[in-house]
């Protein structure tokens, strides 16, 4: 498959119909071409000039094929602008010329303006197929047969209008995704056997030693070798403030390196890296449609089949059966005809989701499409994962005590030293201060929601919670110790054998300074009920729901019942998890939207519906308040684009509705759409430029 480029798509509706007839092709039947997007997916064994063909007959083509349809495509403005003039001079000399004159200057005008909607809306009469070109051809040609020369004109003229504006709309939208997408460098300086060598960037492999000078784009992740400096994230994290990187540091793919010359080892091929995937992942973004779009769809695909009816009942019932005037009725259903056109419906919801998503991006949140966007501004229950997201991840040892020091700590060190949780990291670091006995462990095996079991020297240990040590019957004043421990928020590791405690770790994770503001603000954006899930005991989870200010909290939580909660949270309400992308994967899935934490991880992106970039929540209540935004001013848009098409069609039971006001109905609720859905392009905008000054001022 092969993607291009296609400029001049007229319409969603009119791109559907392309993409139809080019899947008739022979090799076209997977042929997808995207409205929101401008592209057109197609195989590479497809006859070109066939697509480019079926393209032209609505006026759009592959970009830089067809360069001379580029170029008077480029000159529809221009078109329109000669064709108003005409037109203007047309009404101001009607008085002085005779009326062949003017008819043969509103012809000119007409042509001008109107060509291409006539050629286009002619084929599909042919083909007896109706979309919005064959309602304005059947309009325009009515008009002429009545004679209405000067109102057909208009109407050529503003539909004319209406296509560029419509157009022009919508490629500032796509420019804006389009922009986003440019963050990825071309190519990368590569060092090999000691030389320099620049290769394109998907050429490069993992383990490749690249060089990166002030100025220039790290071309994908990996990590620092040699050098210092500072880098600018913002493409990958949305973070503003430049991050300060040395040896031994990690980087992403797209981030600018601003002072020093960095030498990095890629730990990822270009195609693996996080830049790549969140690059692939706002393309496909594009693509998906919310039940709303798929709605209008719907019902634009009856809509203008039901207004032709309608507008044929206007022309003839009235003439003959209540002995109307034919000229004034068959007027009154052209006028019907052209109020059909669901231009500014279908257009109520794809720019206003892109200009959302585009945001949003820009932020370092990447939602996956039109549905999750949409989504997020229904969702009145957050329910969060304590560890990592509420929590900084990063656990401490804050107390130790051993019963039986030698065993307590080569036990713990065996069976930890080989374990990924934070807890086990947290453990190994504090024994790395001490001297013990390194053993191995023969067994390991973890037992959800306790610890884990281990053979070691022919022993059995256990190292968990209190639930891990049932055989073990504790003294009251060892009971009193851990219980004060559990009430003070402190997590507690026991080890033991099979005959008595050796000791334990008392473990604390501290809160993110941040998270009790983000919940704040999450409540002030409309969350109705925020809820923390925890497999840590009761008093731990207590201290933390209390300082950050959370709704509700369940503790003590084996994966399996943090599914279940969800499961009844969802009954009732809209529910998302907020995670880290791995440990808390079935309850991100379980969640009506998964929210994934992770500063650009594969498992974060893979899993979530939405992705965090930044290892923090501070952006996740301007990204719900922004959806919320943007699903207010799709459902505005519909009522208007209805409300006007109502309004106008009312007008035909007194005989009111001419054709300048249909026209007009559909122009200026087209143009009143586009541009409250760029209203969200535009605030993002001004919030950066006041950004940037802030940085530039400190």
């Amino acid at each position: 498959m092969k993607e291009y480029r296609i400029k001049g798509l007229s319409c969603p509706n009119c791109a559907q119909d392309l993409e139809k007839r080019i899947q008739a092709l022979k090799y076209g039947e997977n042929a997808k071409i995207s409205y929101s997007s401008g592209r057109l997916t197609v195989s590479k064994d497809v006859d070109l000039d066939k697509v480019s063909e079926i393209l032209a007959s609505d006026g759009a083509a592959i970009s830089g094929m067809n360069e001379d349809h580029d170029h008077s495509n480029g000159y529809l403005k221009w078109y329109l602008l000669i064709s108003t003039v005409i037109f203007v001079s047309a009404i101001l000399l009607e008085n002085w010329f005779a009326s062949n004159y003017m008819i043969t200057m509103y012809v000119v005008a007409m042509v001008l303006s109107g060509h291409r909607t006539f050629m286009s809306g002619l084929k599909n009469v042919m083909r007896f197929h109706f979309n919005i070109d064959t309602l304005m051809t059947i309009a325009l040609v009515g008009a002429v047969s009545i004679g209405e020369w000067k109102e057909g004109t208009l109407v050529a003229i503003l539909f004319g209008l209406n296509e560029y504006l419509e157009g022009l709309g919508m490629e500032k939208a796509r420019k804006s995704m389009e922009k986003l997408l440019t963050i990825a460098p071309e190519q990368a300086l590569v060092i090999k056997d000691g030389k320099e060598q620049t290769i394109p960037i998907d050429r490069l492999k993992e383990d490749d030693i690249i060089l990166v000078r002030p100025g220039e784009k790290i071309p994908s992740d990996g990590i620092v070798i040699d050098g210092k400096s500072s880098v600018n994230e913002a493409a990958i994290t949305g973070e503003s403030l430049p991050v300060e990187k040395e040896t031994n540091e990690p980087v992403f793919g797209g981030s600018i390196n601003n002072e020093g010359v960095l030498k990095i080892r890629t730990t990822k091929a270009y195609e693996d890296s996080s830049l790549a995937k969140i690059l692939h992942l706002v393309k496909e973004a594009q693509e998906t449609k919310t039940p709303t779009e798929l709605f209008i769809n719907r019902f634009a695909k009856y809509y203008t089949p039901l207004i032709m009816v309608i507008a044929a009942a206007v022309m003839f019932i009235p003439p003959l059966l209540l002995n109307g005037d034919w000229g004034t009725w068959v007027y009154q259903g052209l006028a019907v005809l052209i109020v059909g056109c669901p231009c500014a419906l279908i257009l109520s919801s794809p720019i206003a989701n892109i200009s959302g998503i585009t945001r949003n991006a820009r932020h370092g949140i990447l939602v996956k499409g039109s549905v999750f966007l949409e989504q997020l501004g229904k969702i009145n229950v957050l329910a969060f994962d304590k560890t990592g997201t509420l929590t900084k991840g990063e656990p401490q040892v804050e107390k130790m005590k051993a019963y039986r020091e030698d065993e307590f700590y080569a036990v713990a060190a065996a069976i930890e030293k080989s374990s990924s949780h934070p807890l086990a990291k947290a453990i190994m670091d504090k024994l790395a201060e001490l001297p013990y006995m390194k053993l191995e462990a023969d067994e390991i095996e973890t037992v959800s929601g306790q610890g884990i079991r281990a053979l070691i020297n022919g022993k059995k240990y256990w190292l968990g919670n209190e639930k891990s040590i049932p055989h073990l019957s504790l003294s009251a004043g060892v009971k009193r110790e851990i219980d004060d421990l559990k009430n003070s928020g402190l997590t507690l590791v026991l080890v033991a054998s099979e005959h008595e405690l050796l000791g334990y770790f008392a473990i604390a994770d501290k809160v993110r300074k941040e998270s009790k503001d983000v919940i704040a603000k999450l409540h002030q954006a409309g969350i109705k009920r925020t809820v923390m899930l925890t497999g840590d005991h009761e008093k731990t989870a207590e201290n933390v729901a209390r300082t950050v200010g959370v709704s509700d909290y369940y503790a003590s939580l084996l994966p399996e019942d943090k599914v279940a909660k969800i499961k009844q949270f969802a009954r009732n309400e809209r529910v998302a998890m907020v995670g880290d992308g791995i440990n808390d994967a079935p309850a991100l899935a379980t969640a009506h939207l998964g929210i994934a934490m992770g500063k650009g991880t594969d498992s974060a992106i893979e899993t979530a519906d939405i992705v965090l970039m930044q290892d923090h929540l501070g952006k996740l209540p301007d990204a719900i308040s922004l959806s919320k935004r943007v699903n207010r001013i799709i459902r505005f848009n519909i009522a208007l684009a209805l409300g006007l098409k109502a309004f106008a069609l009312l007008l035909t039971i007194p005989g009111w509705l001419t054709l300048w006001i249909a026209i007009l109905s559909d122009m200026g609720a087209t143009i009143i759409v586009t541009l409250i859905s760029l209203t969200i392009l535009l605030e993002w905008k001004k919030r950066g430029a006041n950004e940037t000054m802030v940085l530039q001022r400190s």
